[in-house]
Protein backbone atom coordinates (compact mmCIF):
# COMPACT_ATOMS: atom_id res chain seq x y z
CA UNK A 1 0.00 0.00 0.00
CA UNK A 2 2.80 2.27 1.09
CA UNK A 3 4.57 1.69 -2.59
CA UNK A 4 1.14 2.71 -4.58
CA UNK A 5 0.74 6.04 -2.83
CA UNK A 6 4.31 6.70 -3.02
CA UNK A 7 3.95 5.78 -6.92
CA UNK A 8 0.88 7.84 -7.01
CA UNK A 9 2.69 10.91 -5.10
CA UNK A 10 5.65 11.06 -7.58
CA UNK A 11 3.22 10.73 -10.46
CA UNK A 12 0.96 13.79 -8.84
CA UNK A 13 4.09 15.45 -8.87
CA UNK A 14 5.90 15.07 -11.77
CA UNK A 15 3.44 14.39 -14.89
CA UNK A 16 0.19 16.52 -13.62
CA UNK A 17 0.40 19.91 -14.62
CA UNK A 18 0.95 22.92 -12.18
CA UNK A 19 2.04 26.71 -12.51
CA UNK A 20 0.33 29.68 -13.98
CA UNK A 21 -3.01 30.50 -16.22
CA UNK A 22 -1.29 34.46 -16.32
CA UNK A 23 2.04 34.81 -18.53
CA UNK A 24 4.90 34.69 -15.24
CA UNK A 25 8.95 35.71 -15.89
CA UNK A 26 11.01 33.76 -13.86
CA UNK A 27 14.68 35.21 -13.55
CA UNK A 28 17.19 31.90 -12.79
CA UNK A 29 20.46 33.85 -12.14
CA UNK A 30 24.06 32.52 -12.84
CA UNK A 31 25.46 29.72 -10.56
CA UNK A 32 22.08 29.45 -8.73
CA UNK A 33 21.94 25.52 -8.43
CA UNK A 34 19.92 22.85 -8.20
CA UNK A 35 18.32 23.97 -4.87
CA UNK A 36 18.06 27.42 -5.51
CA UNK A 37 16.49 26.78 -9.08
CA UNK A 38 13.79 24.74 -7.10
CA UNK A 39 13.34 27.35 -4.68
CA UNK A 40 12.84 30.02 -7.15
CA UNK A 41 10.18 27.55 -9.16
CA UNK A 42 8.02 26.79 -6.20
CA UNK A 43 8.28 30.35 -4.61
CA UNK A 44 6.86 31.62 -8.44
CA UNK A 45 4.23 28.58 -8.85
CA UNK A 46 5.81 27.01 -11.19
CA UNK A 47 6.42 24.02 -9.21
CA UNK A 48 4.27 22.07 -6.51
CA UNK A 49 7.10 20.69 -5.05
CA UNK A 50 11.10 21.34 -4.95
CA UNK A 51 11.97 18.22 -3.35
CA UNK A 52 10.62 16.65 -6.51
CA UNK A 53 12.29 18.76 -8.72
CA UNK A 54 15.72 18.07 -6.98
CA UNK A 55 14.42 14.03 -6.97
CA UNK A 56 14.18 14.74 -10.73
CA UNK A 57 17.55 16.81 -11.20
CA UNK A 58 19.60 13.79 -9.28
CA UNK A 59 18.00 10.98 -11.86
CA UNK A 60 18.13 13.31 -14.91
CA UNK A 61 21.37 14.95 -14.18
CA UNK A 62 22.54 17.23 -16.80
CA UNK A 63 23.44 20.83 -16.82
CA UNK A 64 20.42 23.78 -15.95
CA UNK A 65 20.53 26.78 -17.67
CA UNK A 66 20.31 30.35 -16.16
CA UNK A 67 18.24 33.25 -18.17
CA UNK A 68 14.89 34.67 -17.78
CA UNK A 69 11.89 32.10 -18.35
CA UNK A 70 8.28 32.47 -19.40
CA UNK A 71 5.36 30.23 -18.31
CA UNK A 72 1.90 31.13 -19.10
CA UNK A 73 0.08 27.73 -19.06
CA UNK A 74 0.26 24.95 -16.23
CA UNK A 75 3.27 22.08 -17.11
CA UNK A 76 4.39 18.78 -15.29
CA UNK A 77 7.38 19.45 -13.43
CA UNK A 78 9.22 16.91 -16.36
CA UNK A 79 8.62 19.49 -19.07
CA UNK A 80 9.53 22.47 -16.98
CA UNK A 81 12.83 20.64 -16.08
CA UNK A 82 13.53 20.08 -19.69
CA UNK A 83 12.97 23.91 -21.16
CA UNK A 84 15.20 24.91 -18.20
CA UNK A 85 17.64 22.00 -19.03
CA UNK A 86 17.92 22.98 -22.75
CA UNK A 87 17.86 26.71 -22.13
CA UNK A 88 14.50 27.86 -23.78
CA UNK A 89 15.29 31.25 -22.35
CA UNK A 90 12.62 33.74 -23.25
CA UNK A 91 13.54 35.86 -25.90
CA UNK A 92 12.37 39.36 -27.70
CA UNK A 93 12.61 39.84 -31.05
CA UNK A 94 14.37 43.28 -32.31
CA UNK A 95 15.31 44.55 -36.26
CA UNK A 96 17.20 46.45 -37.26
CA UNK A 97 17.23 47.82 -40.90
CA UNK A 98 19.53 48.48 -43.12
CA UNK A 99 20.90 52.29 -42.56
CA UNK A 100 19.68 52.84 -39.34
CA UNK A 101 22.49 54.42 -37.10
CA UNK A 102 23.48 53.89 -33.34
CA UNK A 103 20.67 56.03 -31.99
CA UNK A 104 17.96 54.58 -34.70
CA UNK A 105 18.86 51.41 -33.55
CA UNK A 106 19.03 52.64 -30.07
CA UNK A 107 15.03 53.24 -29.84
CA UNK A 108 14.37 50.11 -31.69
CA UNK A 109 15.88 48.36 -28.97
CA UNK A 110 13.54 50.75 -26.45
CA UNK A 111 10.50 49.84 -28.39
CA UNK A 112 11.21 46.22 -27.97
CA UNK A 113 11.44 46.57 -24.66
CA UNK A 114 15.20 45.52 -24.41
CA UNK A 115 17.52 48.15 -23.21
CA UNK A 116 16.92 52.15 -23.07
CA UNK A 117 18.13 53.82 -26.05
CA UNK A 118 20.37 55.20 -23.29
CA UNK A 119 21.99 52.12 -22.51
CA UNK A 120 22.14 51.40 -26.27
CA UNK A 121 24.40 54.71 -27.37
CA UNK A 122 26.77 54.38 -24.15
CA UNK A 123 26.96 50.69 -24.99
CA UNK A 124 27.91 50.91 -28.63
CA UNK A 125 30.56 54.46 -27.54
CA UNK A 126 31.53 51.87 -24.29
CA UNK A 127 32.09 48.74 -26.08
CA UNK A 128 34.50 49.40 -29.00
CA UNK A 129 36.83 47.23 -27.80
CA UNK A 130 34.92 44.89 -29.66
CA UNK A 131 36.06 46.31 -32.75
CA UNK A 132 39.76 47.34 -31.68
CA UNK A 133 40.84 44.54 -34.61
CA UNK A 134 38.57 46.19 -37.00
CA UNK A 135 39.03 49.37 -36.92
CA UNK A 136 41.38 50.80 -33.78
CA UNK A 137 40.55 54.23 -33.63
CA UNK A 138 36.51 54.02 -33.60
CA UNK A 139 34.64 56.01 -31.25
CA UNK A 140 31.61 53.78 -31.52
CA UNK A 141 30.49 50.77 -32.91
CA UNK A 142 28.77 52.51 -35.66
CA UNK A 143 28.91 50.59 -38.59
CA UNK A 144 29.71 46.81 -37.27
CA UNK A 145 26.32 46.46 -35.77
CA UNK A 146 25.13 44.28 -38.59
CA UNK A 147 21.26 45.00 -39.95
CA UNK A 148 18.86 42.26 -39.27
CA UNK A 149 16.43 40.99 -36.83
CA UNK A 150 17.96 39.26 -33.85
CA UNK A 151 16.08 37.94 -30.91
CA UNK A 152 17.65 38.51 -27.08
CA UNK A 153 16.64 37.39 -23.72
CA UNK A 154 16.03 40.67 -22.09
CA UNK A 155 18.16 39.63 -18.95
CA UNK A 156 21.29 39.88 -21.63
CA UNK A 157 23.65 42.38 -21.07
CA UNK A 158 24.10 45.55 -23.57
CA UNK A 159 27.79 44.32 -24.58
CA UNK A 160 26.73 40.99 -24.70
CA UNK A 161 23.84 41.92 -27.15
CA UNK A 162 26.37 43.90 -29.11
CA UNK A 163 28.57 42.02 -28.98
CA UNK A 164 26.58 39.29 -31.05
CA UNK A 165 25.89 41.87 -33.48
CA UNK A 166 28.98 42.46 -34.40
CA UNK A 167 29.87 38.95 -34.43
CA UNK A 168 27.33 38.83 -37.08
CA UNK A 169 28.76 41.60 -39.37
CA UNK A 170 32.29 39.88 -38.67
CA UNK A 171 30.78 36.65 -40.14
CA UNK A 172 29.22 38.70 -42.77
CA UNK A 173 32.39 40.69 -44.19
CA UNK A 174 34.38 36.78 -43.96
CA UNK A 175 32.23 35.49 -46.36
CA UNK A 176 32.46 38.40 -48.75
CA UNK A 177 36.37 38.50 -48.63
CA UNK A 178 36.39 41.73 -47.05
CA UNK A 179 39.77 41.72 -45.06
CA UNK A 180 41.40 44.65 -45.48
CA UNK A 181 40.94 48.36 -45.66
CA UNK A 182 37.58 47.85 -43.41
CA UNK A 183 37.17 51.39 -41.88
CA UNK A 184 37.56 53.10 -45.11
CA UNK A 185 35.25 50.15 -47.19
CA UNK A 186 32.61 50.25 -43.97
CA UNK A 187 32.62 54.24 -44.01
CA UNK A 188 31.97 54.33 -47.81
CA UNK A 189 29.61 51.54 -47.21
CA UNK A 190 27.64 53.58 -45.06
CA UNK A 191 27.42 56.66 -47.51
CA UNK A 192 26.06 54.39 -50.01
CA UNK A 193 23.63 53.06 -47.86
CA UNK A 194 22.07 56.42 -46.70
CA UNK A 195 22.14 57.57 -50.17
CA UNK A 196 20.26 55.25 -51.91
CA UNK A 197 17.65 52.69 -51.69
CA UNK A 198 17.45 51.27 -54.91
CA UNK A 199 19.72 48.04 -55.03
CA UNK A 200 20.68 48.77 -58.82
CA UNK A 201 22.16 51.74 -58.42
CA UNK A 202 24.50 51.33 -55.37
CA UNK A 203 27.74 51.02 -57.61
CA UNK A 204 26.76 53.84 -59.32
CA UNK A 205 26.88 55.92 -56.70
CA UNK A 206 29.84 54.15 -55.22
CA UNK A 207 31.58 55.02 -58.84
CA UNK A 208 30.57 58.57 -58.17
CA UNK A 209 32.25 58.83 -54.86
CA UNK A 210 35.29 57.14 -55.79
CA UNK A 211 35.82 59.24 -58.80
CA UNK A 212 35.70 62.24 -56.40
CA UNK A 213 38.27 60.98 -53.96
CA UNK A 214 40.61 60.27 -56.68
CA UNK A 215 40.33 64.04 -58.12
CA UNK A 216 40.03 65.70 -54.47
CA UNK A 217 36.43 66.98 -54.90
CA UNK A 218 34.85 66.82 -51.71
CA UNK A 219 32.03 64.60 -51.51
CA UNK A 220 29.11 67.01 -50.64
CA UNK A 221 26.96 64.21 -49.06
CA UNK A 222 23.79 65.57 -46.68
CA UNK A 223 23.92 62.62 -44.74
CA UNK A 224 27.21 62.62 -43.55
CA UNK A 225 26.51 66.41 -42.90
CA UNK A 226 23.30 65.57 -40.70
CA UNK A 227 25.30 62.87 -38.59
CA UNK A 228 27.61 65.43 -37.66
CA UNK A 229 24.88 67.66 -36.33
CA UNK A 230 23.62 64.61 -34.75
CA UNK A 231 26.36 63.57 -33.06
CA UNK A 232 26.70 66.89 -31.58
CA UNK A 233 22.55 67.33 -30.58
CA UNK A 234 22.34 70.23 -33.46
CA UNK A 235 20.11 68.15 -35.95
CA UNK A 236 16.75 70.01 -36.56
CA UNK A 237 15.21 68.08 -39.08
CA UNK A 238 16.24 69.52 -42.14
CA UNK A 239 19.73 70.92 -43.36
CA UNK A 240 19.69 74.84 -43.40
CA UNK A 241 22.89 76.71 -45.78
CA UNK A 242 24.21 77.43 -42.08
CA UNK A 243 25.16 73.62 -41.33
CA UNK A 244 26.60 73.14 -45.00
CA UNK A 245 28.93 75.90 -43.66
CA UNK A 246 29.48 74.23 -40.19
CA UNK A 247 33.45 73.52 -40.00
CA UNK A 248 32.70 69.82 -38.63
CA UNK A 249 34.38 66.47 -39.00
CA UNK A 250 31.45 64.71 -40.70
CA UNK A 251 30.60 68.52 -42.88
CA UNK A 252 31.99 66.44 -46.44
CA UNK A 253 30.91 69.91 -48.26
CA UNK A 254 33.91 71.56 -46.35
CA UNK A 255 36.18 68.56 -45.88
CA UNK A 256 37.75 66.26 -48.90
CA UNK A 257 37.87 62.72 -47.81
CA UNK A 258 35.85 59.95 -46.26
CA UNK A 259 34.13 61.36 -42.94
CA UNK A 260 36.00 60.36 -40.19
CA UNK A 261 33.59 57.17 -40.02
CA UNK A 262 30.44 55.18 -40.35
CA UNK A 263 27.51 57.11 -40.42
CA UNK A 264 25.21 54.34 -40.37
CA UNK A 265 25.27 50.42 -40.12
CA UNK A 266 25.26 49.18 -43.85
CA UNK A 267 23.90 46.34 -45.39
CA UNK A 268 25.91 43.35 -47.16
CA UNK A 269 24.90 44.83 -50.88
CA UNK A 270 26.26 48.80 -49.93
CA UNK A 271 29.21 46.67 -48.48
CA UNK A 272 29.57 44.63 -51.74
CA UNK A 273 28.97 48.15 -53.93
CA UNK A 274 31.79 49.44 -51.62
CA UNK A 275 33.86 47.11 -52.33
CA UNK A 276 33.56 47.01 -56.49
CA UNK A 277 32.07 50.34 -57.29
CA UNK A 278 30.74 50.10 -60.82
CA UNK A 279 33.43 52.18 -63.16
CA UNK A 280 31.99 55.16 -64.82
CA UNK A 281 33.25 58.77 -65.10
CA UNK A 282 30.11 60.05 -63.06
CA UNK A 283 31.38 62.81 -60.49
CA UNK A 284 27.34 64.10 -59.69
CA UNK A 285 23.69 62.31 -58.67
CA UNK A 286 20.73 63.86 -57.63
CA UNK A 287 17.59 62.45 -56.65
CA UNK A 288 14.87 62.26 -59.65
CA UNK A 289 12.18 62.25 -57.24
CA UNK A 290 10.60 59.62 -57.89
CA UNK A 291 12.81 56.37 -56.01
CA UNK A 292 16.08 56.63 -58.34
CA UNK A 293 19.25 59.18 -59.24
CA UNK A 294 20.18 60.97 -62.25
CA UNK A 295 23.39 60.67 -62.82
CA UNK A 296 26.46 63.26 -64.63
CA UNK A 297 30.55 63.08 -65.69
CA UNK A 298 30.04 67.14 -66.09
CA UNK A 299 28.10 70.23 -63.92
CA UNK A 300 26.68 70.77 -67.20
CA UNK A 301 24.88 67.44 -67.26
CA UNK A 302 24.41 67.79 -63.02
CA UNK A 303 22.89 71.15 -63.61
CA UNK A 304 20.63 69.99 -65.88
CA UNK A 305 19.50 67.40 -63.54
CA UNK A 306 18.81 69.23 -60.86
CA UNK A 307 16.76 71.62 -62.94
CA UNK A 308 14.80 68.29 -63.56
CA UNK A 309 14.53 67.35 -60.33
CA UNK A 310 13.37 70.69 -59.00
CA UNK A 311 10.19 70.41 -61.96
CA UNK A 312 9.60 66.89 -60.68
CA UNK A 313 9.13 68.34 -56.88
CA UNK A 314 6.91 71.55 -58.14
CA UNK A 315 4.51 69.22 -60.23
CA UNK A 316 4.09 66.70 -57.09
CA UNK A 317 3.05 69.46 -54.98
CA UNK A 318 0.78 71.35 -57.41
CA UNK A 319 -2.83 70.43 -56.63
Amino acid sequence: MLLIVLICAAVYLLAVPAGPTAETFVVIPPHSGTTGIAAILEQHGIIRSRAAFIAWRMYKRGALKAGEYRFDHPAPLFEVYSRIERGDVYTVSVTVPEGYNIFDAAQAFQAAHLKSATEFVAGARANVDLIADLDPHATSLEGYLFPDTYRFPPAMSMRDMQAQMVRRFRQKITAAGLVTNIHDTVTMASLIEKETGASQERGLVASVFTNRLEKGIPLATDPSVIYGLLLLGAYRGSLYAADLKQDDAYNTYVHAGLPPGPICNPGMASLQAAMHPSVTDYLYFVSDNAGHSRFAATLEQHNQNVAAYRRAVRQSAAP
